[in-house]
């Protein structure tokens, strides 16, 4: 496959599932800033959601003050910041359109639906009427273009730079996620919590479940009470949590694996490594050395690992 079109696939497929993730991420930013909370709470709670993205000097250079109202609207419709929906979405369709003919037309279709859906939508008003909809149409429509995937296309290169794609997004996103929702809460969460903060503790932590539609999941795996290190182990190390970072670092192997060519043996032995860590780690070690060390490093192996994977397979300096 020419280097050019695996690099298109593979953003196109980053671009779809960094703005679900986006989604996901206002949607439990937005529900969380509905309970009852002072205001600095809230306050930390929107720059969290800045810093997950990294993108707090470029929001205060535009909108100065965090408000939830200017943070909600550079997030989804500000075409100027790379990491909105908006953009997301528009670069995952120009990405689509630049490789139709490695498409099936159900792919390609639904991406252009997406596309001009998006902008009816913003254009009528319809995300300040309904946020809390709109994100989760923002959602279904990134689970129609993986579902649609795997339904039609041949399972040949093509697909497997789809595939690689998603679940190296997946995993930067949940892994950043964690970190900036864990980092935020006193430290004190994970020994005995207070009977005076047990029910803000309850929202606190199963809002983040949602966030990675997890809290069902939680329910049945662990059968009790939402505790800080269940939700990391849940989020960490569970290869049968379909958004975790074992089962996202498994599906990047397999798919690395399926794509192999003479100069990525380096490739696949950093990410068949990180990924020994996750199969192998034991969460209470994690806590106990530091989460926030834990997800920095992983962070930065994964940032690595994309990297590698540009040179390897990709157009030089595409990003």
């Amino acid at each position: 496959m020419l280097s050019r079109t695996a690099d298109h696939l593979f953003w196109m497929s980053r671009y779809t599932e960094r703005a679900e993730n986006t989604a996901r991420m206002l949607n439990v930013s937005y529900e969380t800033s509905l309970l009852p909370q002072s205001t600095a709470v809230a306050q930390e709670g929107w720059l969290g959601l800045l810093s997950i993205s990294e993108l707090i000097p470029s929001y205060t250079a535009r909108h100065g003050e965090v408000a939830p109202a200017k943070v909600l609207e550079f997030m989804v419709r500000d075409g100027n910041n790379p990491s909105s929906i908006l953009s997301c979405l528009r670069a995952a369709r120009e990405n689509a359109r630049a490789v139709r003919g490695a498409l099936t037309t159900e792919v390609w279709e639904t991406q252009n639906q997406t596309w001009l859906e998006l902008t009816r939508q913003l254009e009528e008003g319809f995300f300040e009427r309904d946020p809390a909809q709109f994100f989760e149409w923002v959602k279904y429509r990134s689970h129609l273009s993986r579902g649609v995937t795997l339904g039609t296309m041949l399972q040949d290169e093509a697909f497997h730079f789809l595939r690689l794609g998603t679940f190296l997004e997946r995993a930067d996103n949940t892994a950043r996620l964690l970190d900036v929702k864990f980092h935020a809460v006193n430290s004190d969460f994970f020994g005995r919590a207070s009977e005076r903060n047990q029910e803000n503790d309850f929202y606190h932590w199963s809002a983040i479940l949602r966030s990675v539609s997890a809290f069902e999941v939680y329910r049945k795996v662990y059968r009790d009470v939402i505790t800080p290190g269940r939700v990391a182990d849940l989020l960490i190390l569970r290869r049968d949590m379909p958004r975790s970072l074992h089962a996202s670092l498994r599906e990047v192997v397999d798919n690395l694996a399926a794509v192999a060519n003479e100069q990525s043996a380096e490739t696949q032995r950093c990410a068949g490594r990180l990924l020994a860590d996750l199969q192998y780690g034991r969460i209470d070690e994690i806590l106990a050395t530091g989460l926030h060390a834990f997800l920095t490093r992983f962070l930065d192996r994964v940032n690595e690992l994309g990297e590698r994977i540009s040179r390897d397979f990709l157009v030089a300096g595409a990003d």
